[in-house]
């Protein structure tokens, strides 16, 4: 159905796709590359939210060259009014004659609709080429417009022997320097990092990237069922923190919001943060992917819950011993039939250090 030149035109649409990556939230990453006569006559890519899409900086770029062309485009062109005019009806004003597209847009506003003008308009479509890696590229987009929540990928730094820090609380650095620089692209793509108040207690992180070069700088969120984040923390000097709680301390509350965080009350019917309405938040506030940077408290938190998408484990070649922490608290299995399986996505050697992607099965 598709050509090798097909394959080589999306290829190129989606490397400007990635241009976005850590840029665009809420958005989706989005690239467009139209082609006449075989030669590529305009490309583009969605920047921010509130810019031009992918395929006017294409549309622009190509001029009258347009006309006739094959536009491909990563995602599904919007179909509706938003703080930026239609995709579909630029592509049918241009007169393109041929547009090719990754994947159908998830956001219900479009949704097939899209297609569906361009189709009225006479202008041949093509759906599906390199879906897999477009997907991939807007995972949290698409687990919001879908399920109403973010992406959620746990990372998680340890030694080989699977501990993450001794059993004093000594952590740093476990991994090397490539695999944290790794992990700064990972919180650089983020739109939130998520953490526990046993994390910030034993080590006051910032959570903010520093390794990557970015404009934007993730909103931190932490899991405090007790309300016990210390005014003094040192993220709450970089940026928007937020503090998820059960407690109804409004003292305390507002010694936080005094110092710049945003305090939210979720309790659970265990006097603790209610992890799945927190996501459900969290997705409200147009949040598309979530890392989750925490201790074995909150991790096995949501692994109990059935909460993580994805896995990330940096390997390092050390070996801690069995009284350091372990990566989850989970409990104790009697029966190998209540162990939970992952699939493995992806291997990789950052540096010295071995990368494990992984997905639970089902």
């Amino acid at each position: 159905m598709f050509s090798t030149d097909d394959h080589k035109f999306m290829a190129q649409a989606l490397r400007l796709a990635e241009k976005g990556l850590y840029t665009t939230t809420p958005n989706p990453r989005v690239g467009c590359v139209i082609v006449r006569d075989g030669k590529v006559v305009g490309s583009g890519s969605h920047k921010q939210a509130g810019e031009p899409h992918a395929e006017v900086h294409a549309l622009r770029q190509a001029g009258g060259s347009a006309r006739g062309a094959t536009a491909y485009v990563t995602l599904e062109p919007c179909s509706h009014h938003g703080r930026t005019p239609p995709c579909a009806e630029a592509l049918i004003a241009a007169q393109v004659a041929h547009v090719v597209v990754a994947m159908v847009d998830p956001n219900p506003q479009v949704a097939g609709n899209g297609l569906a003008l361009l189709q009225q308009a006479g202008i041949r479509t093509d759906i599906g080429l390199l879906e897999n890696e477009a997907r991939e590229l807007n995972v949290g987009f698409v687990s919001r417009m879908t399920c109403g929540r973010p992406w959620l990928r746990l990372k998680v730094a340890a030694s080989l022997d699977g501990k993450t820090a001794l059993n004093n609380g000594v952590s740093q650095w476990i991994t090397g320097p490539d695999a944290r620089r790794d992990a700064h692209r990972l919180r650089a793509r983020s739109c939130a990092v998520l953490t526990g108040i046993g994390t910030v207690l034993a080590d006051d992180p910032m959570l903010n990237v520093r390794d990557v070069e970015t404009t934007r700088q993730p909103l931190r969120v932490v899991v405090d069922s007790g309300l016990r984040m210390p005014p003094a923390a040192k993220m709450l000097t970089q940026g928007k923190t937020l503090v998820l709680t059960a407690s109804a301390d409004q003292a305390k509350a507002g010694q936080l919001r005094a110092a710049g965080a945003e305090v939210l009350a979720l309790p659970g019917g265990d006097g603790r943060v209610d992890l799945l309405r927190m996501l459900d938040e969290l997705g409200k506030r147009g949040l598309n992917e979530i890392t989750v940077e925490a201790g074995r408290g909150l991790n096995g938190a949501l692994v109990r819950q059935g909460l993580v998408d994805e896995f990330v484990i940096y390997l390092a070649p050390l070996l801690l011993g069995d009284r350091a922490r372990g990566m989850f608290d989970l409990p104790e299995l009697v029966a190998m039939e209540g162990r939970r399986e992952l699939r493995i996505a992806d291997v990789a050697m950052v540096g010295r250090d071995l990368r494990v992607r992984a997905l639970p099965v089902g």
